[in-house]
């Protein structure tokens, strides 16, 4: 049994898919803003379960709107089949931290900077904790609040006005009805 990837070291970029084709390639769940600096022919990546890799990129292709993959294993022996394919699905694909570009935007910010942060409310009460962070229409922050359902509050400077990463919180400025959804 390998042990998890730790989410303070490495960020996830991708998750593999379902074999496409007869050669080995894999369809990829693309995690990255920049899916064209991370997957390159040549990028080493390490996987969740940690003993599937690492593993490097061999060939890259989009079909469309899906990103295709080559892969060489950890063991070093190309996934070259459908088979070998399979036996990689839902491998989870990772980056270190450390590896990753310094974002010059002040009001951007990496999903793992967000989460473990707490939540707190203008007058400075605790809201609860950000555990996620959903893309969908527009950014959601999941906020885990005590005795409550989970909260998704919209990611925007109106609602969130104040992101303190050396501080470790973020205010939530909910509008009326939002934490009754």
């Amino acid at each position: 049994m390998s042990a998890p990837h730790d989410p303070i070291d490495t960020v996830v970029v991708g998750r593999i898919g379902r074999p496409h084709g007869v050669r080995g390639d894999v369809t990829v769940e693309v995690r990255t803003d920049d899916p064209d600096l991370r997957f390159v022919p040549g990028a080493v990546l390490r996987t969740d379960p940690a003993d599937r890799g690492p593993i490097t990129i061999t060939r890259v292709h989009w079909h469309g709107t899906t990103l295709l993959l080559g892969l060489e294993g950890g063991d070093g022996q190309p996934i070259d089949s459908r088979e070998a394919a399979e036996a990689v699905r839902n491998t989870e694909l990772l980056v270190d931290v450390a590896d990753l570009p310094e974002i010059e935007d002040p009001d951007s910010f990496y999903d793992h900077q967000l989460v473990g942060l707490a939540a707190r409310l203008p007058d400075g009460s605790a809201l609860g904790e950000v555990t996620a962070v959903r893309h969908e229409a527009q950014d959601l922050l999941v906020v885990r609040r005590p005795g409550a359902p989970d909260a998704l509050i919209p990611f925007v400077s109106a609602i969130v006005p104040t992101v303190d990463l050396a501080g470790g919180f973020v205010v939530v400025d909910p509008p009326e009805g939002l934490l009754e959804l």
